[in-house]
């Protein structure tokens, strides 16, 4: 039986808690759902006044099975095949994520990426990731004609897609059982003893706990630090740009569309598209609530985005200030581009679920994944996805694309 409750509470004395999930974002949120599923009374703290409401909203709320790691796909395929049954999951008929499966379509006008792609769906299919497919020539053109003529190849998977990261956020609360999600409440230490983790503080009182999940996105390394641990966390800005329009020039159909050479992307949207870039020599920087964006942000989006998708020209033509919406989060990125979850291993009762460039997309199964090794149902050594790997190996980044 669904047992959830959203709230801001009012100061409170200690209280007790199987689990602590810190940050309310949908990586966090559906943590605390599966550790709730898990038998466990959980207890979700947000600083903010409401979930999803900093990094998760202003992502470009989209998902993919091709990623050239097992790691990775390992978490990536269940996670799409949750959203494909959200409402099962959730045990819930009443939310809709309104899930739409366009593919991502990765393109390139120069040949000799060609083999780079090749290589990369091969490495899909090693992955488990089936249907990805090469289209090039006249073919990509038949099946894609809103692209530049200079486009000759590109890989594509129609599984891949986008969805309301609001609504699956909201709708992983609503199913979690015997969980608290507490609003405009800070986590501002975790206390320790000699068996480990024993109390989170917060701004509003004390909750005592055994269990505690940093689930905290750009702050997570902040919150490591209150454990002692120094994780060798990069936060970096990236920003969106929606464009507000009817042009009848635009393919409302179209996939997700990236330009691999020009490190740009865009996709249709309810009242027009979204678009960007990823600027390679962005800064590290610190996080905040409210990152700032660059005033031509949006025009280097459009002009980056028209070189292999000429419609762009048409629409910047006839384009207002008043049509255009900048906004900023952050992506987190470890030093093999990937998260960490589940123990700590230095801190008894300390987990992760942080780390991410992709935590929208891969939300559902990390969040499992966290609560199968909090229950034993997983043994960490079987994680490759462990924190203790940054000590263990020389980790690098994998090939995927768009990261």
């Amino acid at each position: 039986m669904n047992m959830s409750d959203i709230q801001i509470p009012t100061e409170f004395n200690t209280i007790t808690a199987d689990a602590v999930v810190i940050g309310g974002g949908i990586v966090g949120t559906a943590t605390a759902f599966w550790l709730s599923k898990a038998g466990m009374k959980t207890i979700l703290l947000e600083k903010r006044d409401g979930l999803s409401s900093l990094t998760t909203t202003v992502s470009a709320e989209c998902f993919r099975t091709q990623f050239t790691e097992a790691a990775m796909a390992d978490i990536a395929l269940p996670s799409v095949a949750m959203f494909e049954n959200f409402n099962d999951v959730i045990g819930r008929s009443d939310v809709d994520i309104h899930l739409t499966q366009r593919g991502y379509l990765f393109v390139t006008d120069d040949t000799s990426q060609i083999p780079d792609l090749e290589k990369a769906i091969a490495d899909y299919e090693r992955c488990g990731v089936k249907g990805s497919e090469l289209i090039q020539g006249d073919d990509l053109h038949k099946r894609f004609p809103f692209l530049a003529k200079q486009a000759v190849a590109a890989s594509f998977n129609n599984r891949d897609g986008w969805f309301s990261t609001h609504e699956a956020t909201y709708g992983f609360a609503k199913g979690a059982e015997d969980a608290t999600f507490f609003m405009k409440t800070k986590a501002v230490g975790i206390q320790t003893d000699g068996k480990g983790i024993c109390a989170v503080e917060t701004d509003k009182g004390t909750i005592s706990t055994r269990l505690v999940v940093n689930c905290a996105g750009p702050y997570a390394k902040e919150i490591g630090k209150m454990v002692g641990l120094d994780m060798p966390f990069r936060t970096v800005r990236r920003q969106k740009a929606f464009i507000k329009t009817n042009h009848t020039d635009l393919p409302q159909d179209a996939p997700f569309t990236i330009d691999l050479l020009n490190h740009a992307y865009w996709r249709p949207e309810t009242g027009g598209l979204l678009c960007a870039w990823v600027d390679p020599d962005e800064p590290v920087t610190s996080p905040t609530d409210e990152p700032p964006t660059d005033w031509d942000f949006a025009a280097e989006s459009i002009y980056r985005n028209s070189r292999l998708n000429p419609f762009f020209e048409g629409i910047s033509e006839d384009l207002k200030a008043e049509d255009v919406n900048v906004s900023a989060g952050f992506y987190v990125y470890t030093p093999d581009e990937k998260p960490a979850i589940g123990p700590s291993e230095e801190i008894e009762g300390f987990h992760l679920n942080c780390g991410y460039w992709c935590g929208v997309m891969m939300s559902p199964e990390a969040g499992k994944r966290v609560a199968d090794l909090a229950t034993g149902k997983m043994d960490n050594k079987d994680n490759p996805l462990r924190y203790a790997r940054f000590k263990e190996e020389d980790v690098k980044p994998g090939d995927t694309f768009l990261k």
